[in-house]
């Protein structure tokens, strides 16, 4: 088992290594470090906390913690997604703003379609991608799929980037 405490180090030697640092609000912190350890619990590699999982490696290699949109969203916003890391400005403060998801709707769909063939369908062979049918579970057993990623209780920051997400969306569709 991992602990919270070995999650905090080694991101904070991640973090220090490219002039990051961790966000300094330690209520806000500490449930996004939980999250971190319960994924790499989990799905065997610490995958963001914010974002969907689909427990496929392959599909959540660019959301692995520190996903490849960290870099980009500090330079741009002064702090990731998550608002897990922040630069210094942002961190001087002591407060980061939401900021739009970078992540490619493409990449989100494939995670959500991969979680949604885990709860019993499969994809029909010989049919294009996103064709499925429902399978039947086993009676009488339990069920021996992976739980859901973790869920902290969301803050105030995160029902804002959700708001701004929506009005991005709404926007686009005027």
């Amino acid at each position: 088992m991992i602990s919270v405490d070995a999650v905090q180090q080694r991101h904070k030697l991640e973090a220090r290594s490219r002039g990051y640092r961790l966000h300094p609000d330690p209520e806000f912190l500490n449930p996004l470090l939980e999250g971190l350890r319960a994924n790499e619990e989990r799905y065997g590699y610490p995958s963001c906390p914010c974002r969907l999982a689909s427990g496929v490696f392959d599909l959540d290699r660019d959301i692995i913690c520190p996903c490849d949109y960290r870099d980009p969203d500090v330079v741009e916003y002064g702090t990731c997604y998550c608002c897990f890391y922040v630069d210094e400005a942002a961190y001087e403060r002591g407060s980061a703003d939401p900021i739009p998801e970078r992540r490619p709707q493409e990449k989100q769909m494939r995670a959500l379609m991969a979680d949604e063939d885990e709860e019993g369908q499969e994809a029909v062979p010989g049919e294009s991608a996103g064709v499925t049918r429902r399978t039947s579970r086993p009676r009488g057993r339990r069920s021996t799929r992976r739980p859901k990623r973790f869920a902290w209780p969301p803050s105030r920051s995160s029902r804002a980037v959700f708001a701004y997400q929506c009005s991005l969306s709404a926007s686009s569709e005027l």
